[in-house]
């Protein structure tokens, strides 16, 4: 009953860790994406959607590396976070299976009886 007890109450405690980790993913992500452009096109800034000056190629490419960038430091840090929570607590900070972007067919949900 105790482990139960401990499973429930652990996605709780690991939301605000969860939430310092998807803030500094996101600022390493930037990070990374910057430097990753800077050495692909030799340029400080990535092309804006709306800047006009830029072409459908130069737009389409830089959304494209950053959001490779994005999703590998994502799924790199919540990784981590949760190993180390695993590795603290012995319990998976989630109780879901298939992770947080799996979507479930209708009426398979949690509240599925």
């Amino acid at each position: 009953m105790a482990k139960r007890r401990k499973k429930l109450k652990l996605p709780l405690v690991y939301a605000p860790v969860g939430t310092v980790l998807t803030w500094a993913g996101g600022a390493l992500g930037a990070l990374a994406f910057r430097r990753i452009w800077k050495a692909l096109r030799g340029e400080e800034d990535a092309p804006d959607a709306l800047d006009r000056d830029r072409g459908w190629g130069e737009v389409l490419l830089a959304a494209a590396v950053q959001g490779a960038v994005f999703a590998v430091v994502r799924s790199a840090v919540d990784r981590t976070g949760a190993t180390a929570i695993e590795r603290s607590t012995g319990v998976w900070p989630t109780a879901r299976k298939g992770g947080r972007d799996r979507v479930s067919p209708p009426g398979a949900g949690p509240d599925a009886a």
